[in-house]
């Protein structure tokens, strides 16, 4: 039997993934990172927060080769997710458009794994990952041409502008790398501009310690002070660097209708969530990529949320959510979240 030239494997791959729902696929060389010394410095720097793992195995993470001996090359994939706008009167709170229904990890991983399969078949061995895994996605993306790095450091599509999932196989198939594509940002700096913490320090320099994804997700403890009001309504993810986007302009609804909007995210208010219990929680988010914070640490996103946009009869709720509950987390937030509707509806402290 003859073997598959690698532009043929190259036009299979590109086919099958296709046929899997994959919105686009490019190849790029297993070599390593190209922005390698940038992110150990990014690490090194401390702007990652509590984000540990990025400071373990960095040398596989800027380098394929060391993640799987034999690579040749990285299948580089997106997925559409966008869910369209979801503009309610009675919305009290926001969430990131991602988490709007079932945990993303899940549904790319099935397809991936369909893809391996394909792949083997034609005499490759993968590890795939998306977003779970030691691989500096964006850039391989970039040089795949699978887009480009914003400004925000948010990848960036021609066609689907920021709404992408990132997802790649690194292979042992010899394939011809697609060119990257120029950056198209040009002069534009709205993600700067508009970012509600200034964790964007300039072009492609995010301090993850301001963001807000990373506060309401990614940090374990108390969200700083000087950070909370900037949340707003904010209890799960931020998107206004993806929405101010110029390039969104040409995003199209996810033909995957698993990441539309599920209506039992928003069937709360966010004083329904206050007495929502641990099993409560985690029954409405089973399927959710909110599941991963745990109870606390929504229920502390909840807190600021009713601090910053709560009305006067949410002060008792919050009272009592200090009399009842044993975590000091929450507890800590709410206490915050109190203070500042007193001063807003002028509440004097009571008596001790």
């Amino acid at each position: 039997m003859t073997e598959a030239s690698p532009d043929t494997l190259k036009k299979n791959i590109k086919f099958v993934a296709k046929a899997l729902g994959f919105s686009d696929c490019r190849i790029a060389a297993a070599q390593k990172a190209t922005h390698s010394e940038r992110f150990k410095e990014w690490v090194d720097a401390g702007t990652a927060g509590d984000m540990k793992w990025l400071e373990r195995n960095i040398n596989r993470r800027v380098n394929p080769t060391e993640v799987l001996p034999g690579a040749e090359s990285l299948v580089c994939l997106a997925i559409n997710y966008f869910p369209g706008d979801l503009a309610r009167e009675d919305d009290d709170y926001r969430i990131a458009r991602y988490a709007w229904n079932e945990d993303y990890h899940d549904m790319v991983e099935e397809k991936l794994r369909d893809l391996n399969l394909a792949m083997e078949e034609m005499g490759g061995s993968q590890r795939f990952y998306v977003d779970t895994g030691p691989v500096l996605e964006r850039d391989f993306a970039s040089d795949a041409g699978l887009g480009w790095n914003g400004k925000s450091t948010v990848q960036i599509h021609k066609e689907y502008g920021t709404w992408t999932f990132l997802c790649e196989l690194i292979t042992t198939l010899k394939l011809e790398p697609d060119a990257p594509l120029p950056d198209h940002c040009g002069k534009c700096t709205q993600c700067i501009d508009h970012c509600p913490t200034q964790a964007i320090t300039g072009p492609r320099e995010m301090d993850a310690r301001r963001c807000i994804s990373y506060l309401t997700i990614e940090h374990l403890g108390s969200i700083p002070v000087e950070f909370r009001k900037q949340i707003g309504n904010r209890i799960y993810g931020c998107d206004v660097c993806l929405e101010v986007c110029p390039w969104n302009r040409f995003a199209k609804l996810s033909s995957e209708t698993k990441f539309h909007a599920k209506e039992a995210i928003f069937n709360y208010s966010l004083r329904n969530f206050l007495s929502m219990t641990d099993a409560e929680f985690s029954r409405v988010f089973a399927k959710s990529p909110i599941k991963r914070i745990k109870r606390n640490r929504f229920l502390r996103n909840v807190c600021v949320a009713l601090g910053n946009t709560g009305t006067r009869s949410d002060i008792k709720l919050l009272e009592n959510l200090c009399e009842s509950e044993s975590d000091l987390l929450i507890i800590e937030h709410a206490q915050w979240a109190i203070g500042q509707l007193r001063e807003r509806y002028s509440e004097s402290m009571p008596a001790s």
